[in-house]
């Protein structure tokens, strides 16, 4: 005798072994996860993304990242800052300008793998 199908508000039960738990697989810790949700939170602003575009081809000052992105300097520094507290760029002074880049190879290839994957599939 077949099962009947779930209905909206049923909950599904595995069956047997539980293989997650079998296999010792765990979750992340709740902090984790916390700290990646926020990360990705501020990866979600469409200005901060195409800062982090120019930055992953070229250590840029903040007026020419204005000029580019068609924001004011303002704009841009507090956009940076919020990158800058997550560790994602990071920044030299040289003379009265301050020239930003992305802050190591992990951030890098985090966005040219998010950027291939999107360019990669069909929508």
């Amino acid at each position: 005798m077949t099962k009947p199908a779930l209905q909206d508000g049923d909950a599904a039960v595995c069956q047997g072994t539980h293989a997650a738990i079998a296999a010792g697989l765990q979750a992340i810790a709740p902090e984790i996860a916390q700290s990646l949700a926020e990360f990705f939170a501020v990866l979600a602003d469409p200005n901060r993304l195409r800062l982090l575009s120019l930055l992953a081809r070229s250590e840029l000052c903040v007026g020419d990242l204005a000029q580019a992105i068609g924001l004011s300097e303002s704009a841009v520094s507090h956009q940076l800052r919020s990158l800058r507290n997550l560790r994602l760029v990071s920044y030299r002074k040289q003379g009265r300008h301050v020239y930003y880049r992305l802050q190591d190879h992990h951030i890098v290839a985090l966005y040219q793998n998010a950027l291939d994957h999107l360019q990669e599939c069909p929508e």
